[in-house]
């Protein structure tokens, strides 16, 4: 199996990962759990890679699945602006490994291994 399930239907784990990976595009850092870390590592490798593309297909095949949230209330952005001019830009001379993983410890309450995952 090529992915992981984390405990949800297939409609509600894609949900979760289109809204981590755009928390994430937004945010360039977010702290969560292990496995959905490992888990939108590849999805928001890719929307990069679209990015580095930025060409109008690739701009449609992100925006078919980036959430069409605000990323900049001052400049009116949108996370998908984002991602095509300000992070895939800065990604062009690299040929992948995007993202850094940071382990922080157990999560209070259920143990959860948590970490922080950011955009190197």
């Amino acid at each position: 199996m090529a992915y992981r399930k984390l405990g949800r239907t297939s409609a509600q784990r894609k949900a979760m990962l289109r809204d981590l990976t755009t928390d994430l595009i937004i945010n360039e850092r977010i702290e969560t759990t292990e496995t959905r870390a490992k888990e939108i590592r590849s999805t928001v490798e890719k929307m990069i890679t679209l990015g580095k593309r930025g060409d109008l297909h690739a701009r449609r095949q992100a925006a078919s699945y980036v959430r069409n949230e605000v990323a900049d209330v001052e400049n009116n952005t949108s996370a998908l602006q984002k991602l095509f001019t300000d992070i895939a830009p800065r990604y062009q001379e690299r040929q992948g490994g995007y993202t850094r993983i940071m382990k922080l410890g157990p999560r209070r309450g259920d143990g959860a291994p948590m970490v922080i995952i950011e955009l190197v």
